[in-house]
Parts: structure tokens; sequence; C-alpha cells
């Protein structure tokens, strides 16, 4: 591929920002030796990134880390813009302001609603409207307004929800709103990428979101791997019983029929007679030792183990992350599915609930509208540093 000057300026601006931001704090030597760009490149783009306000000159460091004169320290301003993220599902609107970093501002939701294309549009201008009151003074402003869609998502345009009806180019529509950047992605693909991003250091990442529907979000080095048309990553509709449940995909069978939370709830629901039964009742339950709970939660974890050893063999992921409200609070469960990881190709697969818990949508909004903003793919916020807030969990 031909670069222009500008390109290759680009390139290596972005790759001095992600040196600095994976060190924490560098000096510009350091930096040289690290990327292989000479002294006078990267003073040249340190300069620039100072004058855009991207990063700081924070410290003098110690002289004997590379000899000679004490080096001047650069760390990242993770506070030099905002971002938008918001998880528009079929029955609530979930939304956070957080700096580029990931630290959040002021989160907000909208729950015991029903939404369609008839409301959509009022309920995220309703949402941006509370974030954007607790937005502060930055170099850069908001960068950009990320929703999630709990649906099939191509290039941004919504091309199949099952569960609620939406218009294909609500994309184009908000941006005739808002004067910033819009992105339109699938919420299990940015639960993904929240999770690459803020909750690991794996460099392969396979999120399995299990809430109405099931999706799995593949990330590989910062990329998400969605198919020609959006549709990978849709293991909610790989067929666990052929000739099974009638699935709204068309299928019969769907994993999700069998597996997913709303199939859990409307089984217990008519085994016990019971209405309304939801994800808090279950883990209390359970916890109890209710064996009828006990006993649909295992064959929950035996239906998602075959999903994970899918996406073992087809993927090869250094994680699978489970993103479930259910499984987050009872940890036993992740064992139970692990232990049914039986397979050649599937035993060692890393498994582990997710440690964004439910805002991992939400934080992979932050991380794509981030991602974009600095030019960097493969964006990784030190997970370490990461403190989700506890009022998130």
């Amino acid at each position: 591929m031909i670069h222009s000057k500008y390109t290759i300026r680009e390139n290596n601006e972005a790759i001095i920002l992600n040196a600095i931001i994976s060190q924490k704090e560098i000096s510009r030597a350091e930096l040289s030796v690290l990327t292989g760009l000479n002294k006078a490149s990267v003073s040249a783009i340190s300069k620039k990134l100072l004058d855009d306000q991207l990063i700081h000159e924070d410290r003098i460091g110690d002289a004997a880390r590379i000899g000679g004169r004490k080096p001047i320290m650069l760390t990242f301003n993770g506070k030099a813009a905002l971002t938008l993220s918001l998880d528009v599902a079929p029955n609530y609107v979930e939304g956070l302001i957080a700096y580029i970093d990931g630290k959040v501002l002021y989160e907000s939701e909208i729950r015991g609603i029903k939404v369609s294309s008839a409301n959509v549009l009022d309920y995220i201008t309703e949402m941006v409207e509370k974030l954007t009151q607790h937005a502060v003074e930055t170099p850069h402003g908001i960068t950009g307004l990320c929703v999630a869609i709990h649906g099939l998502v191509n290039q941004e345009e919504i091309i199949f929800t099952p569960n609620y009806t939406l218009q294909s180019d609500l994309k184009a529509q908000l941006e005739e709103i808002y004067p910033f950047y819009v992105y339109l992605e699938n919420e299990a693909n940015l639960a993904a990428l929240g999770e690459y991003t803020f909750g690991s250091i794996s460099d392969s990442v396979v999120s399995l979101s299990i809430h109405t529907g099931i999706g799995a979000g593949i990330v590989e080095n910062g990329k998400l791997r969605i198919g020609k048309t959006g549709k990978a990553g849709e293991i909610g509709h790989s067929i666990l019983y052929p000739d099974g449940r009638r699935c709204p995909c068309g299928n019969d069978g769907c994993l999700e029929q069998y597996a997913s939370h709303q199939a859990l709830y409307s089984e217990l629901e008519q085994t016990l007679a019971l209405p309304d039964i939801n994800s808090s009742l279950v883990i209390e339950r359970y916890k109890k030792g209710d064996p009828v709970f006990q006993n649909a939660l295992r064959t929950n974890a035996h239906y998602l183990s075959i999903a994970v050893n899918n996406l073992a063999v087809i993927y090869e992921p250094d994680l699978v992350v489970i993103n479930s409200s259910i499984y987050s609070q009872i940890p036993e469960l992740i064992n139970i599915l692990k232990g049914d990881l039986k397979g050649k190709f599937s035993c060692e697969t890393s498994v582990v609930s997710s440690s964004l818990r439910r805002k991992a949508t939400l934080f992979g909004g932050v991380a794509k509208s981030t991602q974009n903003f600095l030019n960097i793919q493969n964006l990784k916020m030190n997970p370490e540093l990461f403190m989700l807030p506890k009022n998130l969990t």
C-alpha cells in the first residue's frame, strides 16, 4: 500500500500516542526506542500531541533510566474529550457520559418502556439531554455518540432486530440532530469491545452476551470481526435442537430459544405457574437452594457450554467472557459451564464472568468513539487502573 506523507504522519502519531497510553508514562528517548521512530520524529509528534492537549508533560524522570540528563515524562490526557454511550434495548435505554479514558461522569436509565421506531428518537434525545447536562469543559468537547442496538447492524445500518422494530436509517436521523459523530453497533459487539479495551489484557476476546437473546462479540487486536454483512457472532441463532422451538429469525431450535434469560424465565414461569420471573428472583431462589431453580440454571450452564465449545473451535480466542446479570451474581455457574467443556479443543478455554458486568456494552460504546477519535484500533486502557464506579456494578 502506498501512503501519503500525511497518512504516514497520522499513523506515527497514533503509534506514539498508543505507546504513551500503554506505558502510562514514558520519556521521548524511551518512545524512540520502543517505537523505532527517530528522535526528531518523536519530538515533533510529541509537540503536536502536547499542542492538541492529548498528552501532558507530567514530571521529571530518573536519569538512570536512560542515562544523561533527567527526562521529562509524558502521560496520556484521558480528560481531553468526552463520549456519550447508549444501550437501546427493547424494554430500556441506558446511557452514560464519560471521559475518553473511561472515567464516568454520569449515568442514567429509562426502564419499564417498549422501544419502537415510533418512539426511539424521543428516548434517545431524552437520554442525551440528561447526560449532556453533566458535561464538563474539555479541549475537544464531545467526540461521539455510540448507540448499541439489540439486533443485526451492518455498516451502521440496522438490518434486523428480532425483539423490537427500529428504522434502518437511525444513524442518519441522529446525525441530523447532533453535531458530533454518531456510531451504531450491535450490543454484543460493543460488549466485547468494552471487555477488550477496559476489562482484559487479552488480545483475542469473545464476549457472550446473554439477555433477551444471545450474541457473541468477537475482537482481535481491537478490531471487531463482524463478517461480510454483520452476521458474525450471532451464536444465539446457531441450532441447539434441530426442528426445535420456532425462532423469530426463521430457524427452529436456536440456542437463544433455550439458553437466553428470556427462555429461562419462560420455562420457570410455566413450570411453577409464577408470573413475571426475573433475574433477581432467579438469583435469590438459586442461592436459597431451590431445586427447581438450581436444576434450571445447571441446564442453562450446560447449554451455554455448547455455545462456548463452538466458539472455541471456530475462533480459538484467548478469553471468553460471559456477560450475564445472573452469572455475575452466581460465580459457581462459570465453574459448572467450564466443567462441561470436555472436548480436546475447548477444555482449556479460559472462561470468566464479565468484570464490567451490565455496563460492558456502554463501555464498548466509549471504546468505539475513542478508537475513532484517537485513530488507535488496538486501544487498551490499563484494566489495573480502571476502577468501575460502585453504582455501575
